[in-house]
């Protein structure tokens, strides 16, 4: 039991790690070209929305609070708003509409 517990660390502590150094071992100089250095920006981006976006409409258990919610959120962003003001707004839009709905 405890050889297959620290197998499991050391395997996800390598699948952590590889993507740290493989680029720093394969891009030993600097990139020059604007659109992969463009494409690298916005890959955490990307990333960050295709894990948390579809969570979204199931958790608050209404689809309708959740949709609410989320378009207040995108406006408030559109608009160039921080962090804590469009989580914010979007969680008192969730509350409100649930009062409703």
């Amino acid at each position: 039991m405890i050889k297959k517990a620290f197998l499991s660390v050391l395997l996800m502590a390598l699948v952590t790690y590889l993507p740290r150094v493989l680029p720093i071992a394969v891009f030993r100089k600097e990139i020059k070209s604007p659109f992969i250095k463009s494409f690298l920006h916005y890959i955490p981006f990307a990333v960050l929305a295709s894990l948390t976006f579809p969570d979204i409409f199931f958790s608050t258990g209404n689809i309708s609070t959740a949709l609410c919610g989320t378009a207040v959120a995108l406006f408030l962003a559109y608009k160039g708003k921080g962090l804590v003001v469009v989580a914010l707004g979007a969680i008192l839009t969730v509350f409100l509409t649930g009062l409703v709905f």
